[in-house]
């Protein structure tokens, strides 16, 4: 059984078969990515070119985001991150992500039928000289729910963090944004998990 982030993303990657065509895709090139540089793939110094982790933090009736405005960026857009050496998966990358930028330390991964906790959407992006040596990330978009009633908190790494409608994103959302979450909602909708509730 795989034990490495790259080899337990490999897996998952293998598992996978996403409902949308242009993932399915995505989940090709991811899969070359890393086989092709190995744990170096995940590591933020491991060249410009590297996997994230992010994750949707949504609302147990699935209604309402959870959105931080990105300093580097000046946008808003999901939780996550680079992954850490002590991160034993992309997963917990975007767990911890989420848990350390939304400030809500209950949040659980939403997992498909079998329990296997899988990505919902993938996404690889140009990035601006903001970011430094990166110039494009390789991102793996989970979910995870929130309590109802969970207040976050702002980070070091956010200005601001708020609970937007799915339906009524922000205008200064990230490129794309809009879309990888309409991905994600149907990835967990064809798989039979969570409904969303009017």
């Amino acid at each position: 059984m795989p034990t490495s982030p790259a080899a337990l993303l490999l897996a998952d990657l293998h598992h996978w078969v996403p409902a949308d065509a242009r993932q399915r895709e995505l989940v090709a090139r991811y899969r070359e990515l890393v086989r092709e540089h190995g744990p170096a793939a995940l590591a933020r110094d491991g060249g410009p070119e590297h996997v994230t982790g992010s994750c949707w933090v949504l609302s147990p009736d699935l209604r309402r985001v959870l959105l931080c405005f990105h300093r580097k960026g000046r946008f808003w857009v999901q939780t996550g991150g680079h992954t850490e050496p002590d991160d034993a998966s992309v997963a917990a990358t975007a767990l911890r992500e989420a848990r350390e930028e939304s400030g809500i330390a209950d949040l659980r991964l939403v997992g498909g039928p079998d329990g296997r906790v899988l990505p919902t959407d993938l996404d690889r992006h140009e990035l601006s000289g903001a970011f430094g040596r990166c110039r494009a990330h390789w991102d793996v978009g989970y979910v995870a729910l929130a309590a109802a009633d969970a207040v976050p908190s702002v980070s070091d790494e956010s200005e601001h963090v708020a609970w937007f409608d799915v339906d009524e994103l922000p205008a200064d959302g990230a490129p794309g944004l809009a879309d990888r979450l309409a991905t994600s909602l149907a990835e967990l909708a064809a798989r039979g998990g969570p409904a969303r509730r009017p």
